[in-house]
């Protein structure tokens, strides 16, 4: 068929809805099958069942829908999906579909600037519109009895696609050089001025006119000093008056409080530890030590310290 471009020996799929005239369908694959010949293959699908159909992906060179006399036929986007799936790599697929010229309307019915951009989301290429022409009064009756659309600014547009020429999945390897461009001796080539730039001779630091530096000279005195240890210390090593230090101490006030709390020495309950065995309690630490002035510092031996 000069008109969609159908040769013999092609596999072409004709797919029809419910608003499509039955006699009209049937001429429309009879003319299909005269032009394929005895070598094509011809198949019928209803654009409803075309997901449940058994075809393969890649099955057909050319899929007409939509294109039947007097057709409404609708595309979502799970049909377009399924045609671009079995149309061959290089295929073609022509449909025709009603739209509408407003785009402020809850009728789904596609503008004719959705159309084209619905096929092209679909992974169709080359997306082009062939014709677009009003409403005959048919396919005017057959959009209000099949679409329930009482408007009359509808458009019947003719839509063709074809599908990349590779299939959906398909992979290549990609031939990138990263190498990099070497002189002939196998060494990066350099440029002279840059590596003069850069380059630091034993004449040069003999030079009068070289003006180097004394690391030490950029200290001054007060960089010499001594921090002073509590300085160092963060802000948080002190809560509310009490010394505390952080879980992860580097100023050194772990150690120190941890200095303080072995010399510390226990202290006493009753008071009377000072004056000797005759007043000391019965699990006093102090037991068997003579007795001691009040406030002197006595050093207890680990072994004597023990719960009461």
């Amino acid at each position: 068929m000069e008109e969609f471009g159908i040769a013999a020996g092609q596999r072409v799929a004709v797919i029809w809805d419910g608003s499509s005239p039955v006699e009209a369908l049937k001429g429309l694959v009879d003319s299909v099958r005269a032009s394929v010949g005895a070598d094509g293959r011809v198949a019928v699908e209803n654009v409803n069942q075309l997901s449940q159909s058994a075809h393969r992906e890649s099955s057909f060179d050319v899929i007409l829908s939509g294109v039947v006399p007097g057709s409404t036929a609708q595309h979502s986007a799970e049909v377009l999906a399924e045609i671009a799936r079995i149309l061959k790599p290089g295929g073609r697929v022509l449909l025709k579909e009603p739209v509408v010229t407003e785009s402020d309307n809850n009728s789904g019915i596609k503008t004719a600037a959705k159309l084209p951009a619905a096929l092209t989301l679909s992974g169709l290429v080359e997306v082009k519109e062939l014709q677009k022409e009003p409403l005959t009064a048919e396919e005017a009756q057959s959009v209000r009895e099949h679409l329930g659309y009482q408007g009359n600014d509808l458009l019947i547009v003719q839509m063709e696609g074809r599908k990349p020429n590779f299939e959906v999945g398909s992979s290549s390897q990609l031939k990138l050089s990263f190498a990099k461009k070497t002189s002939p001796s196998g060494k990066p080539s350099v440029d002279p001025a840059t590596a003069k730039l850069w380059t630091l001779s034993a004449s040069d630091m003999n030079d009068e006119e070289m003006d180097l530096l004394d690391s030490d000279e950029l200290l001054d005195s007060e960089d010499l000093k001594k921090p002073d240890p509590a300085s160092l210390r963060a802000p948080s090593c002190k809560e509310k008056g009490k010394k505390k230090a952080c879980k992860n101490c580097t100023c050194g006030l772990a150690e120190e409080l941890e200095q303080e709390k072995k010399s510390s020495q226990p202290k006493s309950a009753c008071g009377n530890c000072y004056l000797g065995d005759a007043f000391r309690c019965a699990s006093c630490p102090y037991l068997g030590m003579p007795a001691f002035k009040p406030g002197e510092k006595i050093l207890l031996k680990e072994n004597q310290l023990h719960d009461a």
